[in-house]
């Protein structure tokens, strides 16, 4: 099996060089970039499963870095995580607003950071591994048969609501902002209300529990395990 690619990019050489060190150990092929710039490049060239971005970087900097990432089609897929001594609130908002699937402050334990690096791609490998299927803890949903099972009680939902769920459940460490659900459930040709996603969001946890579902407040909904 190929080893996982992860690219840092961080203007901190002592950053890159602790990182990948811990990364390599971890049986990683981890590759660097200390700007923005070169570290978009090197995102093209190498195809990485994952990217750890710093925030406070010269030129261009991690948020405008990562809002440049997603605009690249062959890297939508690709997990990309902050790492920043940035812990302000609207500092990590705005890293979820430009596409990151998760926000690590600084500073954190090289064992501790590898730890959420293995969980997050091997969430991504399992969501990948049983597209028809997702068990997401004890919530199972069954694509073929457009069937939920929640503690061993079953759901059947309306189609809507149903690919609600499934979106959000395909990507557990994902914030999926409003634009998007509109797009992946109901299509750019449909032309729905406002209020439409709550609605949705309203009675997939009536039914699931209120806990199920996090809102981010002006950012989207995610699915929590």
């Amino acid at each position: 099996m190929n080893p996982k690619k992860i690219l840092l990019i961080d203007d901190e050489q002592d950053i890159l060089e602790i990182l990948s060190y811990n990364l390599e150990k971890e049986g990683y092929q981890v590759f660097t970039a200390d700007n923005g710039n070169d570290g978009i490049e090197k995102a093209k060239e190498i195809l990485p499963d994952l990217i750890l971005l710093d925030v406070m970087m010269p030129e261009k900097d991690g948020i405008e870095t990562c809002q440049d990432l997603r605009k690249v089609k062959e890297l939508q897929k690709t997990l990309i995580v902050f790492l920043s001594a940035r812990g302000e609130e609207f500092s990590q908002l705005a890293g979820y607003q430009a596409g990151a699937n998760d926000y690590v402050v600084k500073v954190i334990k090289p064992k501790i950071l590898i730890s959420k690096i293995n969980a997050l791609l091997q969430l991504t490998n399992q969501v990948e591994d049983s597209v028809k299927i997702l068990e997401i803890g004890d919530l199972v949903i069954d694509k073929d048969n457009f069937r939920v099972t929640k503690n061993g009680q079953v759901f059947l939902l309306p189609k809507k609501e149903f690919d609600l769920l499934y979106l959000l459940a395909s990507n557990t460490q994902k914030v999926f902002k409003r634009e998007e659900i509109l797009e992946k459930v109901w299509g750019n040709d449909v032309i729905v209300g406002e209020r439409t996603i709550d609605v949705h969001i309203r009675r997939l946890r009536e039914k699931l529990g209120d806990t199920s579902i996090q809102t981010l407040k002006g950012i989207g909904y995610k699915l929590v395990v």
